[in-house]
């Protein structure tokens, strides 16, 4: 081959990879399945991630909403469709895993992409309740027995926080089922009732405001958070000593072709540092926290066990049926 011909091909081989970046890439709009309704947690962060995305992914991202069941009816949307690279869809852990144990949703249904955003869990009361502290709380539930929670779904992360503070803390409580984050906040603030366990970022904007509606007891955080540095963990208090929250990861259905599959972790990657992306997740104080899909795999393992081990231990054997 003359030098010639050499230098021509080397020009289309540059040329080709600077045209076609990857081996696959979207060509139409792509639907983004959030499983809990719009203004829940979930909602929150798929739109503000979607409300950036057609920069790099060239089209836009369509957030669908499927609310019902604790998750379940948008996830097994999620599991149900295409494999093609046009659905994807967000999932909670643990919740996502603590279905398995009583639905035929399973890990394996999902081919993770990567992790969006990781929270800690919060105690919050209304910010004229009588319990200035998370040891108030526990104290008074402990006599009445029957202090109220609201809960965004049965066995739902929000849930599992409260039966997480109840075990600890020696009490019993009774859980009201919202079916999302939204009610559940909505249900504190009507006074519905005493106690809720939720995400700062569900609670931020209630905290900001000249005169706060809401007041957060303590944290399942193994550290004080940088953000509310006042507020204690509730090891602090003897209660839960471990991290407890939610990992907001985005899935695709299995069977999605791995070339699609490294697209996406590629370029979610690459938006999630974008400062402005990063700006945004700040103000909205939401904890971005990119993994790529084998370090997501390895969160929904660890959500596996926690479920095999802990969960068992937090709820009743006859609620688990």
């Amino acid at each position: 081959m003359s030098i010639k011909s050499l230098a021509s091909l080397l020009c289309a081989v540059c040329l080709c990879c600077v045209t076609s970046s990857y081996a696959w890439e979207p060509t139409k709009d792509i639907e983004v399945i959030a499983a809990y309704k719009q203004g829940s947690g979930t909602d929150t962060v798929a739109r503000l991630l979607s409300s950036h995305a057609d920069r790099y992914f060239k089209h836009k991202f369509i957030v669908k909403n499927l609310d019902g069941g604790d998750g379940s009816i948008g996830w097994e949307s999620l599991i149900k469709a295409k494999p093609d690279g046009y659905t994807i869809g967000f999932i909670n852990l643990p919740t996502f895993a603590t279905l398995a144990l009583k639905s035929p949703i399973r890990m394996s249904d999902v081919i993770p992409i990567c992790n969006h955003v990781t929270e800690s869990s919060i105690v919050v009361v209304r910010a004229d309740s009588p319990y200035k502290t998370i040891k108030d709380l526990v104290d008074d539930a402990k006599v009445k027995r029957n202090l109220l929670a609201s809960t965004n779904g049965f066995m739902a992360s929000n849930h599992t926080a409260s039966q997480l503070l109840a075990h600890s803390g020696g009490f019993d409580y009774i859980a009201v089922d919202c079916g999302g984050t939204a009610d559940q906040l909505l249900a504190l603030l009507n006074d519905e009732v005493q106690f809720t366990c939720v995400k700062i970022p569900d609670v931020a904007p209630l905290m900001n405001k000249a005169k706060p509606e809401v007041r957060i007891l303590a944290t399942f955080s193994e550290e004080r958070l940088k953000d509310y540095p006042d507020v204690p963990t509730l090891s602090e208090y003897g209660y839960y000593d471990r991290w407890y929250g939610s990992s907001r990861g985005i899935v695709a259905p299995k069977g999605t072709p791995d070339e699609v599959i490294q697209y996406y972790v590629k370029t979610f990657r690459e938006l999630m540092a974008d400062p402005e992306v990063i700006e945004a997740h700040r103000k909205a104080n939401l904890a971005l926290d990119y993994k790529d899909n084998l370090n997501l795999e390895a969160t929904m393992t660890a959500s596996i066990f926690f479920c095999n081990d802990i969960i068992p231990m937090i709820y009743k054997k006859e609620e688990l049926k």
